[in-house]
């Protein structure tokens, strides 16, 4: 599975990981799910976004996609906006 920089902007846009883990902080396929039936809403309500469609189709409705996978992306989404905000700072800087 490919994460692109068009995926996290998708779950940036959208705010996919906004709420998503309960207060242990635990990725389990309960948690998945949870997405999964959150995506499913944004798409039912008209949302038909290329890139909301490309990122359910390619990354979250993936048939590898599992737990320790969704683990996985919200840990490099974490560094993805880490490094976006750095950059926004440099560029204030100048």
């Amino acid at each position: 599975m490919m994460i692109t920089e068009s995926h996290l902007q998708t779950i940036a846009r959208y705010s996919l990981l906004t709420d998503l883990l309960d207060s242990n902080g635990i990725v389990s396929e309960e948690v998945l799910e949870k997405l999964r039936l959150n995506i499913k809403s944004l798409l039912d309500s008209n949302h038909n976004d290329a890139q909301l469609v490309d990122f359910c189709s390619n990354v979250i409705f993936h048939k590898n996609m599992k737990a320790f996978g969704l683990h996985q992306l919200i840990l490099l989404y974490i560094d993805w906006e880490k490094l976006q905000h750095e950059a926004i700072e440099a560029e204030t800087e100048e």
